[in-house]
């Protein structure tokens, strides 16, 4: 089903927003995947806040028009689904988690901070860990010393309480 001119507009500027607000945009290619796996990748990209969408390449390329995602536009052949999202690793971890499962989708690539990236760039996004990850990675650090420093002291202290009551 084609769309009118105003069915067209409102799609660009739809897809407008969504890389206003998004930092990673991730294509991939979807030709034979069954509507039930499509629906698990979409409900897999939902729950992590990315935005699937199929599109036709043409107006992908003009909504993305003048933002950090228009360096990704010769590779934008082809069925494509695109995901965005305000994550800068989730929409390559969603995909990137179902193409290991899925064969038939295929990564084609993405942007992310205005440099056009390549299937192993999306993999590489893909691997680094979430922002939860690596805030948790982070405080486990700063509170290592402190629970160092207090389980010497408490040794120290044990120790002359040992050599006080002998």
């Amino acid at each position: 089903m084609s769309l009118n001119r105003s069915e067209k507009e409102a799609v660009v500027h739809d897809v407008t927003d969504l890389a206003a607000k998004a930092q990673t945009l991730v294509m991939a290619e979807y030709r034979g995947i069954a509507v039930a796996d499509m629906t698990k990748l979409r409900t897999a990209a939902r729950s992590n806040g990315v935005a699937l969408s199929v599109l036709k390449n043409t107006l992908a390329r003009r909504a993305v028009a003048g933002s950090g995602f228009a360096v990704a536009s010769d590779m934008k052949t082809g069925p494509l689904i695109y995901g965005f999202s305000e994550d800068a690793v989730a929409a390559a971890k969603v995909v990137a988690d179902f193409a290991k499962t899925n064969d038939k989708l295929v990564i084609r690539g993405g942007a992310y901070g205005g440099k056009a990236l390549d299937v192993n760039g999306v993999k590489q996004l893909a691997s680094i860990p979430s922002k939860e990850v690596l805030l948790a990675q982070l405080l486990g650090l700063m509170q290592s010393p402190i629970s160092r420093t207090a389980r010497v002291l408490a040794a120290l202290a044990e120790k002359k309480g040992e050599a006080v009551a002998a």
